[in-house]
């Protein structure tokens, strides 16, 4: 097939461990890619024992023979961006040379912040739970053709362009009778942008043409998770951009003829940050085991996720919808020392049985099968988990990889599968 551009993504609410696989395989690849989503990611990293968040640099950072790229489908606050970078360097991460954005990127405005607030506060109980970044303004700017991009940063006139945008903001700010940011979050804007200015801007829809000619291979790095995507996920509980595999062409300007693996990652269980259904959630002491040993609290917003049991016509669906050719299995270790652990295997709707995820998926029951639990990992995978894994595979028809063990980047096992690969 020679050299092509693998997708990575996640197959649950997000959340499920996409960080950790990109820096787990980066060093297979030549070039990672960012395609969508913005600081509303948190990609979560353990290093030799250290803990490091991406929000909205691709995980690929820390490889040094690795070039990173933010593409034309993310959207990015230059403040947190910048401060992203900050913290890098302080940790030792030399990004120079490695580093580049796509001038078609979205810029997120301070006023984007105030409107994301104001729209979700209008809302009141039917919240969607947005991480008020303002990630839905942004792209609703650039749906409506108003929105400034990077290479904007470049043009003579990006100060009235800036101040036409703010304006409408103001405009719409009125109508939520809300304040806008201050003085000082607009001159930290302002002082981020001339920052941005000085670093590597591309056409990335070349730059990365030009590396696939050149035999150079491709990881793109997917944000939030396929049951938040704009149109197939639990809308309107749904995240502004196409979370699927899709989305990675559109969001990098690569065709799909070059795509070759795509790499789904879920939860050996399920969360859930925010509003929105979820056939499987655990409100007791289950649940709250799950959430306490995984650590599950947003890593961008901090709030505690909602935990549940493996849902796999959910699972079947993320497969089918993304062409998912093998999985990772993240956080099997925090299931480790339970007698027995649960699988919906269906769903009940309007008293019929179904294996698909259906539209009016609030109204699923979940329907379970209960398999035998394992205690501690080490470097092995010990024979109920092993069989936990192949009913997964048996379902969804997909082999699983990769099994994580702990969070460290070594607790990782790649293994091999009776499934074949799509």
């Amino acid at each position: 097939m020679g050299a092509r551009m693998d997708v990575l993504l996640g197959a649950q609410w997000g959340d499920e461990g996409k960080g950790k696989v990109v820096d787990v395989v980066a060093p297979r690849y030549q070039v990672v890619a960012r395609f969508q989503g913005g600081p509303n990611a948190g990609h979560t990293l353990w290093i030799e024992g250290r803990k490091h968040v991406l929000h909205t640099v691709p995980s690929g950072v820390f490889h040094p023979g690795v070039m990173n790229l933010v593409g034309n489908g993310v959207v990015i606050d230059p403040v947190i961006f910048l401060r992203e970078l900050d913290g890098l360097a302080a940790s030792g991460i030399d990004l120079q040379g490695r580093l580049a954005l796509s001038r078609r990127a979205h810029l997120i405005l301070p006023t984007h912040r105030a409107l994301d607030a104001a729209s979700e506060a209008e809302k009141g109980k039917e919240r969607i739970g947005s991480t008020l970044k303002g990630i839905g303004p942004t792209y609703m700017d650039k749906t409506g053709r108003n929105g400034l991009r990077v290479g904007d940063l470049e043009r003579t006139d990006l100060h009235d362009r800036y101040r036409a945008l703010v304006r409408k903001h103001e405009r719409l700010l009125a109508l939520y009778d809300a304040a806008g940011p201050d003085r000082e979050a607009e001159e930290q804007w302002m002082h981020a942008v001339e920052r941005l200015r000085t670093m590597e801007l591309t056409d990335s829809e070349h730059y990365l043409d030009h590396a696939l000619r050149q035999g150079r291979h491709i990881l793109a790095e997917g944000a939030q998770g396929t049951l938040l995507d704009i149109d197939f996920g639990t809308y309107p509980f749904v995240t502004s951009s196409s979370t699927i595999s899709a989305g990675a062409c559109i969001g990098l300007g690569v065709p799909p003829s070059r795509i070759g693996r795509v790499i789904g990652i879920f939860k050996a269980y399920c969360t859930r940050v925010g509003s929105g259904p979820f056939p499987t959630e655990l409100t007791d002491a289950v649940g709250d085991r799950i959430r306490q040993a995984g650590n599950e609290f947003g890593s961008t917003t901090g709030r505690p996720r909602r935990c549940g049991w493996l849902d796999l016509p959910a699972l079947r669906y993320a497969v089918m919808i993304n062409g998912i050719t093998e999985l990772a299995m993240m956080k099997a270790d925090v299931l480790s020392g339970m007698d027995q652990v649960r699988l919906c295997t269906h769903y009940r709707v309007n008293g019929s049985l179904t294996d698909r995820l259906p539209y009016a998926v609030q109204h699923a029951e979940p329907v379970y099968t209960e398999s035998d639990g394992w205690g501690a990992l080490g470097h092995d995978i010990p024979e109920p988990l092993e069989r936990y894994i192949r009913r997964i595979e048996q379902a969804v028809q997909v082999p699983v990889r990769i099994v994580s063990t702990g969070p460290d980047r070594r607790q990782t096992i790649e293994r091999s599968s009776a499934v074949a690969a799509l």
